[in-house]
């Protein structure tokens, strides 16, 4: 089994010890790093990729709330804060689990157990479609069909092969349900098919005749890219 990796940030450094203690028991769990100063996790994110961070929500300078708005890609995230007045903030950025201090190693467990869930449904179930929201129906969406994505705001238009379907969320809710090792992330507002790509230039990505642009943040992702399509 791939562990769950993770990092956890809080400006309290007993409350950062009290998530390594509980993370060094959870068997599929990696805590990789720890901040009490959430800009310094910024760079960290950037060059590693994470499937999880334990965020504190009151924060000096930056909440944990602002700071999940400021990421270009969005990792599973667990709140963790003493203040319960916080809670519907938290599960509306889409937040796995929010946990209220002081907690127990079993409610650590739980939420844990959460985040590797949603990672195993996601590689398991996201293989050949998904349902988009569109209004107040689900359709359905061959992964195969899917060109890129763009991003206005709250809203994300899926381009397809032969149409398009407008969704009332944001890139980072749609990128968490699809497939790792098919859609790559190369701009604040777009995310591109992995095989639908035609060319790759210094600045911007070719998709099937269509000129995205390549944004300075993601620039990692684009070499990846690079070797991914050189692997295949």
């Amino acid at each position: 089994m791939n562990p769950l990796t993770a990092i956890a940030i809080d400006d309290e450094p007993q409350a950062l010890e009290v998530v390594r203690m509980h993370a060094a028991k959870v068997p599929f769990l990696a805590l990789k790093a720890g901040f009490t100063d959430a800009f310094e996790a910024i760079p960290y994110l950037q060059k590693n990729k994470i499937d999880l961070i334990f965020l504190d929500i009151k924060m000096p300078d930056i909440s944990g709330i602002e700071f999940v708005r400021c990421l270009s890609t969005v990792p599973m995230i667990v709140f963790t804060t003493a203040y319960s007045d916080y809670a519907v903030q938290g599960f509306e950025l889409d937040a796995i689990d929010y946990l209220l201090k002081p907690f127990s190693l079993a409610r650590f467990l739980k939420a844990c157990n959460k985040a590797l869930d949603f990672k195993n449904i996601r590689s398991e179930t996201a293989e050949d479609f998904l349902f988009v929201k569109t209004g107040y129906e689900e359709e359905k969406v061959e992964l195969n069909d899917i060109l890129y994505l763009e991003a206005d705001g709250n809203y994300v238009t899926f381009v397809l092969k032969n149409r398009k379907l407008l969704s009332r969320q944001t890139l980072a809710e749609v990128l968490r349900t699809l497939p790792e090792n098919r859609f790559v992330r190369v701009h604040r507002s777009y995310i591109v098919s992995l095989r639908k790509v035609d060319k790759i230039a210094r600045t911007e990505i070719t998709v099937n005749g269509v000129k995205i642009p390549i944004g300075a943040s993601y620039e990692e992702n684009v070499a990846d890219l690079k070797s991914r399509l050189l692997k295949n």
